[in-house]
């Protein structure tokens, strides 16, 4: 955790220097508005001691005048100090969010895997959030402030040197107070972070299962695990605001001490002859303008430390290995052939467990691989593979002899389609759907994608047609439907190779021969992978691979192993009977 702590040399590097220039006018601006805030201590010590005693009524025009000129200057520079920091800060953060969601579709598949959605969002929403307290107006504040404490004190010094050395000891025992507070503070701010992508990524499981929930009547065991995360979020926060609240009563002590005695040492003075009113009200106000930042600047160091802690967790995504990683990955492939191979490929998801074991097959180009297999056996594993998803721990994968793992991802990718068991739709219409690998296909053809999946099967019968709204994850429509959908992706696409991870198993009887046909049509010319508990519709494929525990215990097409009657044979009877 700590080689991800992000230092202040970093944040100045990555955030500050750059806008070096806008930061620098505002600290300008700052500068005048903290000066022009100077002038009324000063007036009023004048007011008193010369103008009301020497009873000038030009002189107290003037002082007015130069009064209200100050007030204005302030009103000016703050509005311009907002308008150039605030709103380049939270430029600064929608440009931060896109790069943190860019980096996170860069990771490898596994990653996701063990990584809650909610969570990610988080990452990407919540985290970046900080930054801007380092270039709004929180950092320029700091800096502000520092330069009117300094000011403040020259003029108290030269107005009582006792009196400021009393004052400068209670506000020596806050500084240290404070620094203390914020090293404590730090881990908070990151374990915050931490449990608000929890309790966000399991409200969004809740969210996207509420039928299961409401199914199982589960309402009250999901209510009780979001209070309990929640109850955690409300610990930490209350660690911080202890903290907090210990700073500012510990100012609010010391400096009412430093108060008390001034008021002492003050009357005194005056009561001996050694200080005009007018010197102590002077006095005074000087000494809120210099206590003010001190205190501001502990409710900024706060905002500062949270800001880090978020970089932190920024910072931990942004240090990871791309899926891609362009120093690894460095053959781009302008055009593909479709040979694939699988040369001892073994593959494990944790260390020592391998999934798969030695594998070895040709899928030559234009071929049909199907796999065959109880659950669990390795099928998905090995499709995972061929689509790059996965590396092979040993072994090698090969597209037209050059080795997978050298190929540029997206070079390799866009010559592949995929069609999952439970594929994801997005929220839209089901055009837009179809569009997402090709937006800038043809309506013609659009509409063969369209024709050759079927799709107008149903969506002839709906008043939008293919402009219909079909909900988050396509919950309007029913499982074939938002299959065919997906093929008809996968059609458009026009892809070299083809993934089919239970294609029609969500099918009723009807539905899946008509996409029997489609899919038939769609394998032509194309390496394909199969992946099928239905036997019935691969029957015709060039191989079939037999999957058990990892290793391949059977090759050869339908009628050799019906005829080998082997384990294929056993599997296909069995479904023939039920």
């Amino acid at each position: 955790m700590q080689k991800n702590k992000v230092t202040l040399k970093q944040a100045f590097q990555a955030f500050i220097w750059p806008r070096r220039g806008l930061i620098l006018l505002g600290l300008v601006l700052i500068v005048i508005s903290r000066l022009a805030g100077l002038v009324l201590p000063g007036a009023s010590k004048y007011l008193i001691d010369n103008v009301i005693v020497n009873k000038d009524m030009q002189m107290l025009k003037i002082l007015l005048a130069v009064v209200a000129a100050s007030i204005i200057v302030q009103a000016v520079t703050s509005f311009w100090l907002t308008q150039l920091l605030s709103v380049e800060a939270q430029l600064l953060i929608s440009k931060l969010r896109a790069r943190v969601q860019k980096k996170i579709l860069s990771l490898p598949i596994s990653y996701f895997d063990n990584n809650k959605s909610g969570a990610l969002v988080s990452r990407i929403m919540t985290d970046v959030e900080g930054v801007r307290n380092l270039v709004g107006t929180g950092l320029v504040q700091l800096v502000g402030g520092t330069l009117t404490s300094v000011a403040s004190l020259i003029l108290l010094i030269r107005i009582s040197p006792m009196m400021t050395l009393y004052v400068l000891v209670p506000v020596s025992i806050f500084a240290f107070i404070a620094l203390k507070a914020f090293g404590y503070i730090r881990p908070i701010f990151r374990e915050r972070g931490v449990l608000n992508a929890q309790v966000t990524g399991r409200l969004v499981e809740t969210l996207n299962g509420v039928r299961v929930i409401k199914g199982f009547n589960a309402e009250q065991q999901e209510n009780a695990t979001f209070e309990q995360g929640v109850e955690m979020l409300f610990q930490n926060v209350k660690k911080s605001l202890t903290s907090t609240s210990l700073m500012t009563s510990s100012a609010t002590f010391l400096l009412g001490i430093a108060t008390t005695g001034i008021m002492g040492i003050g009357g005194y003075q005056i009561i001996q002859g050694n200080m005009t009113f007018g010197d102590f009200l002077a006095f005074t106000l000087y000494l809120g303008f210099m206590i003010a930042p001190i205190v501001q600047m502990s409710n900024i160091g706060s905002q500062l430390t949270e800001a880090f802690a978020g970089l932190d967790r920024t910072e931990e995504i942004m240090n990871m290995e791309p899926e891609d990683d362009p120093s690894v990955r460095t053959v781009q492939l302008p055009s593909v052939k479709g040979d694939i191979r699988f040369d001892q490929v073994s593959f494990a998801y944790i260390e020592g467990k391998e999934v798969v074991h030695d594998i070895t097959f040709d899928a030559p180009s234009g071929s049909v691989t199907a796999l065959v297999g109880t659950s669990g056996s390795g099928k998905t594993t090995i499709a995972g593979l061929a689509a790059s998803f996965l590396t092979p721990d040993s072994g090698m994968v090969t597209i037209d002899g050059i080795d997978l793992s050298t190929v540029s991802l997206s070079s390799y990718r866009r010559h592949l389609g995929v069609v999952l068991q439970d594929d994801f739709l997005f929220e839209g219409t089901i055009r837009e759907n179809i569009l997402f690998p090709r937006p800038d296909a043809t309506e013609e053809q659009l509409q063969q994608a369209v024709r050759a999946a079927y799709v107008n099967e149903f969506t002839d019968r709906f008043e939008d047609g293919l402009d219909t709204l079909i909900g988050e994850r396509g919950v309007k429509l029913s499982g074939g439907q938002r299959q065919r959908i997906a093929i008809a992706r996968a059609i458009l696409a026009d892809p070299k190779i083809i993934i089919l991870d239970e294609a029609t198993s969500n099918l009723d009887t009807e539905s899946e021969s008509l996409i029997q046909k489609s899919l038939n049509e769609l394998m032509q010319g194309r390496t394909t992978f199969v992946i099928a508990h239905r036997l019935s519709t691969i029957r015709k494929a060039t191989q079939i691979l037999v999957i058990e525990n990892g290793r391949i215990v059977e090759r050869g097409n339908h009628q050799e192993l019906i005829d080998k009657q082997g384990r294929y044979y056993e599997l296909y009877t069995y479904q023939a009977r039920i």
